[in-house]
């Protein structure tokens, strides 16, 4: 049994849970154009381990790793193509043969990652492009900031239709996904329109639900290149279209988000990397004096617990220390 192998080596988990195997794997992320749910369990992952990941340095890995992959419902190829292709270490050798990843650290078979791939091909091009054909030349998720979002909302780039990348609509303001998916299934969102979902943060909801009922109502209905949401929840892995999460801090911690009104002209721009509220910083420091958190959903036992100690979804929503 390999574990009792690693046990006699001595080769502990935080060994191989490094800085660098940290950056490894957002690498192999980006190339994949894996889900938004990546850039809350890396962090906390790491965070475990002692590593901190800062959220800019993800633009930074994404802005230098090629997107090589595009799965469904991003792409038409499913996990099941990519395994016949080679799989994760398929992906890993070609990120390897550019130097994207650092093939030096060990793993836990006990080799390094070098010695992982050593015979390691791709056996299927149009699964796992070459770095001579991306979908992209950038990763596949990213991470955008401003004064909606000065901890960062991250957004499943790869998914985005062209002509979302950038868009500016007006705010359609729901405190909750049910009061969001009701509006939308009633015909009341039309092309345009940025939705916003708030206090479904890891405080606000409790504990970030996903907001997939919207963001399906949205595609299903035709309007996921007409419409943009943002949240401060997160989303499934099957999410496409210009959905904006994890948008920190959080509306429950007082965040922007819980300070935007109806109407309010709400500014994305994927390429640059910006989330924005267009309205004057005065006028956004009159609402915060002005504003009063919602009343907690739960008030009593783990869950009320929880809301009080969880840290924002830009560290990974992990506890505080």
């Amino acid at each position: 049994i390999q574990v009792m192998e690693m046990w006699k080596r001595d080769i502990k988990p935080r060994d191989i849970m490094t800085d660098a195997n940290f950056r490894n794997a957002l690498a192999c992320d980006m190339a994949l154009g894996c889900s938004t749910n990546s850039i809350l369990h890396l962090p906390a992952i790491a965070n475990e381990a002692g590593v901190c990941i800062d959220l800019q340095e993800v633009n930074e890995i994404s802005a230098k790793t090629p997107h090589l992959c595009k799965l469904a419902p991003a792409g038409n190829h499913h996990l099941e193509d990519l395994y016949f292709a080679g799989g994760i270490q398929a992906v890993m050798k070609t990120l390897a043969d550019a130097d994207l990843i650092d093939t030096g650290l060990m793993t836990v078979t006990g080799k390094t990652i070098a010695e992982n791939l050593t015979c390691v091909v791709n056996k299927n091009p149009e699964v796992i492009r070459p770095l001579t054909n991306p979908y992209s030349p950038t990763g596949g998720l990213a991470v955008l900031f401003g004064n909606l979002a000065p901890d960062g909302g991250v957004v499943k780039q790869g998914a985005v239709a062209p002509e979302m990348l950038k868009h500016e609509g007006p705010a359609r303001v729901f405190n909750s996904e049910e009061e969001a998916t009701a509006a939308i299934k009633a015909g009341k969102i039309v092309a345009g329109d940025v939705v916003v979902i708030r206090y479904e943060g890891p405080k606000g909801g409790p504990g970030m639900r996903e907001m997939l009922f919207p963001t399906s109502a949205i595609a299903g209905m035709g309007l996921d290149k007409d419409v943009a949401l943002i949240t401060d929840g997160r989303f499934s892995g099957a999410t496409r279209g210009a959905c904006i999460g994890h948008v920190s801090p959080e509306a429950a911690a007082g965040g922007t988000i819980g300070l935007i009104e109806e109407g309010d002209i709400i500014a994305i721009d994927i390429v640059n990397r910006s989330l924005a509220v267009k309205v004057d910083d005065a006028v956004l420091a009159q609402r915060k004096a002005a504003w009063v958190p919602l009343e907690p959903k739960i008030k009593t036992g783990y869950l009320s617990r929880y809301a009080r100690l969880v840290t924002s979804a830009s560290t990974g929503a992990v506890f505080e220390k």
